[in-house]
């Protein structure tokens, strides 16, 4: 039922794309990811969800972080990303285990690129704090604009591929997505950043930089609103980098339950044995 409505969506969102010059590269990338999701979408629909089940969950894999890359010129699609991973949920992924070199590899990765995220969104802010208390015009309306040119040319690829290694990291080691707390709240703040700054921030951010235009215009309470968005989401990744570090709570209850079905198993393969 799912691929259906994913299929719905994704061709009102190309729909919807289709108006428009804006972005032109996101837009384009948008505009020929769609048509092969649905594709795909319908292919997995109609082998049924067990000879389907391994597209369903590669493409929606792929598509969970890419549709924070197709929603610059659309805000809608970050709409899709819950629904990709709600499908991607409901197909229950198995993933090898990484070898160690393997693991280590992509922690680095992870590591380098959640670093580089968290220093984007600490400059991003203290641009905010500037363009808000700045009584220079070319100060307060350069900082809106260079922060406009961070927001595209650094937050966005820094934030996609630190989701992109945290996701196969999870799933390719024992941590995985959903067995442990600190990792499922962990990915939960990774994605809530995306959807806010997509819906809220940017909509703030291009408001200023239009308006910060006029010599006379003030930044008042739009400012102290980015500002404060921009500073929420700094200690939102301060947050989840203790969480890495503390890896505080119990295993959930599908960790339990994983648990449980792997120990079964282990016993099951010392009594035949």
């Amino acid at each position: 039922m799912l691929h259906w409505v994913f299929v719905g969506f994704a061709a009102l969102t190309f729909g919807m794309l289709l108006d428009g010059s804006d972005a032109a590269v996101f837009r384009t990338a948008a505009l020929v990811g769609y048509p092969v999701a649905v594709l795909l979408s319908v292919v997995a629909a109609l082998r049924g969800p067990e000879r389907g089940r391994r597209i369903t969950i590669v493409l929606h894999l792929v598509l969970a972080p890419m549709q924070f890359v197709f929603s610059i010129p659309a805000t809608i699609a970050l709409l899709g990303i819950p629904l990709s991973l709600t499908i991607l949920g409901l197909s229950r992924p198995r993933f090898p285990r990484m070898s160690p070199r393997t693991r280590k590899i992509w922690l680095i990765l992870h590591v380098g690129f959640s670093v580089g995220w968290l220093g984007v969104a600490l400059t991003m802010t203290v641009m905010a704090i500037i363009g808000s208390a700045a009584e220079s015009h070319a100060l307060r309306h350069g900082a809106y604009e260079a922060l406009h040119v961070i927001d595209l040319a650094a937050a966005i690829p820094s934030m996609f591929l630190a989701i992109i290694t945290g996701l196969v990291l999870s799933l390719g080691t024992k941590w995985g997505l959903v067995r442990h707390w600190w990792v499922l709240v962990k990915f939960a703040i990774s994605v809530s950043i995306p959807l806010l700054a997509g819906t809220v921030e940017s909509a703030l951010a291009d408001e200023l930089a239009l308006r910060t235009v006029d010599p006379a215009a003030e930044p008042g309470s739009t400012g102290v609103a980015l500002t404060a968005c921009l500073a929420g989401f700094t200690i939102a990744l301060w947050v989840a980098t203790i969480l890495s570090v503390a890896k505080p709570w119990p295993r959930t209850r599908w960790g339990r339950s994983a648990d449980a079905r792997e120990r079964a198993a282990r016993l099951h393969a010392q009594a035949r044995g």
